[in-house]
């Protein structure tokens, strides 16, 4: 098979104007499921082809396997388990894994329902007396970062800090050295550094001190795989404190935004209050709040859709265009929290799926359920809404709404 080149399809896609609506683009790019790019990377956009690679032992995560050297931010630190490949990455993943669920500490999640519902319930009793609500400031960002701060042992109070560094951190993911300014990468490397040094920081304080949150209890244990160095804890604690927020206020802002434009399934869910739990697969699927993987590598050649994708190649994974692939999916572009065989791509899949997964499922569970249950006539005051800048961690940066 012989692949085309489909710059301007990527292109578009990536532009923020396209923000708000990236799918019929998406629906374009996969028409060529494996697609070379200008600069000799290849885009992967049909959910076949993104399940197959995704489960390629040939597939690399550590940006010492591309060709050419990486430009994003992120090849300036220490690489945290997602960016790494076993036997690295599986011990580091088992050692995290220890203190944030099964089957070290299998109750975890689950026990934390009660203190995630007081949370929700204490913002939304902030609404109190306004006329015009933002789900984003109001409410979506908030709670995830009250809970990451709780569970990592980060002071709340440290919170207008790292938000700047983590904004900074976010914007520098989809670094283009032909179209961004390079203050936009160091930008992004600078708030790596600081947070590096801010973690580095918490982490001195812990280490043969008795505690509950995940960064003493990395610090002070020894289990079968060892203990983790000082680095990997602080990469590791990185990683949580991002992913253990960001990802969740674009699906719980995310899917109030879809709730909006469904009235009669939003009414369903008052009505039904155990449809929450499909219905958070199902916007998994239809909205989530990762789209892309901007880079993987291939450790030698790959054949996907019959195309050669040469050793050291950089692979960019369009995992929200899978989601919507008619091949997989019946009624794609159709939000329907009954649709059965739901095996999306909302988190990812293979060695590197979301091991917040658990944790950020019940976060919008708990969420959505208040939100639907105690706010009267929602409104939404503007369609599309703003959103942010990037591509990959997709979300509108403010969702404003009032009670009619």
């Amino acid at each position: 098979m012989t692949t085309t080149h489909t710059p301007d399809t990527l292109h578009r896609i990536l532009d923020h104007s396209s923000r708000a609506d990236p799918y019929p683009l998406y629906a374009e790019l996969r028409k060529t499921p494996v697609a070379l790019q200008e600069d000799g990377s290849y885009v992967i956009s049909t959910y076949r082809e993104l399940t197959g690679i995704l489960h390629d032992p040939h597939l690399s995560s550590d940006v010492r396997h591309l060709s050419r050297p990486m430009p994003a931010a992120e090849a300036h630190t220490t690489p945290s388990f997602i960016n790494l490949d076993p036997p690295e990455h599986d011990r580091l993943r088992r050692l995290a894994m220890r203190h944030f669920g099964p089957p070290h500490t299998p109750g975890l999640v689950t026990g934390m329902e009660p203190d995630l519902t007081a949370i929700v319930n204490g913002l939304i009793d902030d609404f109190a007396g306004k006329e015009r609500i933002d789900i984003v400031d109001d409410f979506a960002y908030p709670f995830p970062v009250t809970v990451i701060c709780h569970l990592l042992g980060v002071p709340r109070e440290d919170e207008p800090r790292f938000h700047v560094w983590v904004n900074a951190i976010v914007d520098s993911l989809d670094y283009n050295p032909k179209t961004d300014p390079k203050e936009k990468l160091d930008n992004g490397v600078q708030a790596r550094n600081d947070l590096t040094q801010y973690l580095g920081g918490l982490l001195e304080q812990r280490h043969g001190r008795p505690g509950e949150d995940l960064l003493t209890r990395m610090a002070n244990d020894d289990g079968p795989d060892g203990r983790m160095t000082d680095d990997e804890i602080v990469s590791t604690a990185h990683l949580l404190l991002i992913a253990g927020h960001e990802t969740t206020v674009n699906l719980i802002t995310n899917g109030m935004l879809t709730l909006l434009r469904h009235p009669q399934i939003l009414q369903r869910l008052r009505d039904e209050p155990d449809l929450i739990v499909p219905l958070v697969e199902e916007l998994l699927r239809y909205e989530p709040p990762v789209h892309i993987i901007p880079w993987r590598a291939a450790y030698s050649d790959i054949t996907v859709a019959d195309t050669v994708i040469p050793k050291g190649s950089q692979i960019m994974l369009m995992l929200a265009s899978g989601s919507r692939d008619p091949a997989r999916f019946h009624d794609p572009d159709r939000f329907n929290p009954d649709r059965q065989d739901n095996q999306h791509l909302g988190f990812g899949s293979g060695i590197h799926l979301c091991f917040g997964g658990p944790m950020a499922r019940l976060e919008t569970q708990t969420a959505l359920s208040a939100l639907v249950r105690r706010l009267e006539r929602p409104v939404l005051v503007t369609d599309p809404p703003p959103y942010r800048p990037s591509p990959i961690l997709r979300g509108p940066i403010h969702l404003h709404i009032e009670q009619s």
